[in-house]
This record gives C-alpha cells, sequence and structure tokens, in this order.
C-alpha cells in the first residue's frame, strides 16, 4: 500500500481496450472507486487493470503530467514507454 497523499497519475486498462488516465491524491482510495462501478468513464467497462503509476512531488507536476498523456503526444508517449 502506498502513502495516504501520494500524489500519482496513474492508467488504468478497461475490459473494453480503452485506457483511463488520472490523477489523485489518495490512489488506494481512487482505485477501490473505480473497481466499485463508482467512476462515470469506468463504471461500465469493468473490471479496469491498472497498467502505470508515476508518482509526483506536488500537485502541479502531477497535473501538468496528467494533462500532457491525454494529448496526441502524450497518448503515443504512453502507448509507446509506460504501456
Amino acid at each position: 500500500m502506498l502513502t495516504k497523499r501520494a500524489f500519482a497519475v496513474y492508467i488504468l486498462k478497461c475490459s473494453n481496450g480503452q485506457y483511463y488516465t488520472g490523477y489523485t491524491e489518495n490512489i488506494n482510495k481512487r482505485l477501490t472507486a473505480h473497481q466499485k462501478g463508482e467512476v462515470y468513464f469506468t463504471k461500465k467497462k469493468l473490471p479496469v487493470e491498472l497498467v502505470h503509476l508515476s508518482l509526483f512531488p506536488n500537485k502541479k507536476k502531477v497535473c501538468d503530467f496528467e494533462r500532457y498523456l491525454k494529448t496526441g503526444s502524450g497518448a503515443a508517449f504512453r502507448n509507446k514507454r509506460l504501456l
């Protein structure tokens, strides 16, 4: 288990093959929410599998990296380097 206040960007692979990228300050709580169907994007795509986790020292860096991964070049980087 990770500490409660780790800033994290995470990538989930959904049952339909899609990827979900998000960030959180509490990875354990957020993954539980996904698995329980409490997150709109993933609730009809269960089960989900954690395929990548990056930790950051502060919220700005985690938000910047998540935003990058949601761009076209960020998705290409994700597919080549993180998965």
